[in-house]
């Protein structure tokens, strides 16, 4: 294994501009009639089925129609621009049971569902459960309508499903990692070695029950020429309030204002504005995902809505060891014990907890 890097710019599809790509549908799989026939269609038999979506295996839900598709995200994903958006599923006709049962069969055809949260939930919901802003105590990043910062989530794959659009603004916001690492390796050539130096990041500020208050890792990884981002500054200012957590350098606090100022500057990131069936599959390691501040509809059933899938994906990926937040559990597992009122069903699942985040 080789994880010596020549600290030269990065290059391949992974390397792309949010200004590049937003003249061009190339990031958009349109599902052909016959695929999108045949997901329905297994799609109601999952639901008639109802199996336990905790133990249920994608070799019960076979799809053969749409397994071009399911490569094409699979390729995207793994060796491509990280990400792909699959759009032309009538959502709005059938429902959320429907909706969100083909989702969780084109999750299970890609990875495998892990929990996200302390009831042990493996399919969650984006969604406002109240007028709180990231300021407030006890506030969400997925239950409140403010501009998010870039940032990884802590799966392998993070795939979101639009079951209803804002009345304005909540684009999904993407930005490349490796374009992120070229431009500081071309503006501060010496900084940019700090980004593959362990770092600690708040464990505790991400779950309550976490067993430690920080764990480390990298920022980047570049093992056996595959190159691999894991970022959100936040949680690494926020790791400095523990005991025992060496304090940051003024170098390693410029790297990371100079980290976000990029992420943010002009053409660098692509705004996708969701419709009522789109797909995105994101690998964390890619890319990282933000979304735009939103206004929702007055009516509570007209909610900005997205059901939410975390995957482990496992293809060999090369990654420098404790990369990323690898203490989230997959799906069977051993982690912790959830805590009692977990939707493992279709039909409860789909339903979000409305005082999740008040």
């Amino acid at each position: 294994m080789t994880t010596d890097i020549s600290m030269s710019p990065i290059t391949g599809p992974s390397a792309w501009r949010g200004d590049e790509l937003a003249g061009s549908t190339e990031w958009i799989y349109l599902l052909g009639d016959a695929e999108r026939e045949e997901l329905e269609a297994v799609g109601r038999r999952f639901v008639e089925d109802d199996p336990d979506l905790r133990t249920v295996s994608a070799e019960s839900y076979p799809l053969t129609v749409s397994h071009a598709m399911i490569d094409e995200c699979a390729r995207q994903m793994d060796s491509g621009r990280g990400f792909v958006l699959v759009r032309g599923l009538r959502t709005d006709e059938y429902g959320d049971r429907l909706a969100g049962a083909i989702f969780f069969l084109i999750g299970l055809h890609l990875g495998t569902p892990m929990e996200q949260n302390q009831l042990g939930d493996v399919l969650d919901h984006v969604i406002a459960t109240s007028n709180k802003t990231l300021d407030d105590a006890g506030a969400l990043p997925s239950r409140v309508r403010d501009r998010l910062p870039f940032h990884s989530d802590s799966s392998d794959v993070v795939a979101l499903m639009c079951l209803r659009a804002s009345k304005e603004g909540g684009s999904s916001s993407l930005v490349s990692g490796t374009t992120i690492y070229n431009e500081i390796l071309r503006r501060r050539p010496d900084l940019a070695p700090l980004l593959f130096e362990p770092w600690h990041w708040d464990w505790r500020g991400q779950d309550p029950d976490a067993p430690a208050d920080t764990y480390v890792s990298p920022i980047c990884s570049y093992v056996d020429g595959t190159f691999s981002t894991y970022a959100g500054s936040s949680m690494i200012f926020s790791a400095q309030k523990y005991d025992g957590v060496p304090q940051l350098t003024d170098a390693q606090v410029e790297l990371l204002h100079l980290y976000d100022e990029i992420t943010q500057e002009p053409g660098l990131a692509l705004d996708m504005d969701f419709q009522p069936g789109d797909v995105q599959w994101l690998l964390n390691y890619a890319a990282l995902h933000s979304r735009t501040g939103y206004v929702d509809w007055p009516e509570p059933e007209r909610r900005r809505h997205l059901l939410r899938l975390w995957l482990k994906r496992d293809v060999g990926r090369p990654l420098v060891d404790g990369f990323g937040k690898n203490v989230v559990k997959e799906r069977g597992e051993e982690a912790r014990q959830p805590l009692p009122g977990g939707n493992f069903r279709i039909a409860e699942a789909v339903v979000p907890n409305m005082d999740w985040g008040n």
